[in-house]
């Protein structure tokens, strides 16, 4: 059976059923509403961030869902995992949330740990640099932050 999705931008997507539950927002509307070629609208995820998403679940369909909470810990990503995020910010970030709405959690996963792999090991700056985030913070605010958070700084 082949279900029906349209993204935001009114791009309809035809894909395996085994795919698409890999969502399980997906996988209980499919349940809600039985068998049908109605396309299920998906406002909040682009075409441009579907096309991605669903190469992810295709390439996954097979693996066992993961309830281990020790192996989601783990920051390690397979390779294939790392070449699919090796995107630019702003569809890296369009997946996380993208992966979060449609509760696709094992891609959420991959995202966050690809995140925190970016920001592992730097400085407040060069974190700053990375996401392009700029400081608001006085010097005065910076130093009490500083002298507040010392215990979590590596010695």
């Amino acid at each position: 059976m082949s279900v029906h999705l349209l993204s935001s931008d009114s791009e309809p997507f035809v894909i395996d059923k085994e795919v698409a539950e890999r969502s399980v927002l997906i996988k209980n509307m499919l349940e809600d509403i039985g068998e049908s070629d109605a396309s299920i609208p998906l406002p909040n995820v682009t075409a441009k961030v579907l096309k991605k998403v669903i190469e992810w679940c295709e390439h996954h369909r097979e693996d066992p869902v993961v309830q281990d909470d020790q192996e989601r810990r783990n920051t390690d990503i397979d390779e294939w995992d790392q070449k699919y995020m090796e995107v630019d910010q702003e569809t890296l970030f369009d997946i996380i949330l993208a992966a979060n709405y449609l509760d696709i959690k094992p891609l959420l996963d991959v995202g966050c740990k690809t995140v925190a792999n970016m920001i592992k090991g730097k400085t407040a700056d060069e974190i700053r640099k990375t996401f392009n985030i700029t400081n608001d913070f006085t010097p005065e605010e910076e130093a009490q932050i500083k002298k507040e958070n010392e215990w979590a700084e590596d010695r």
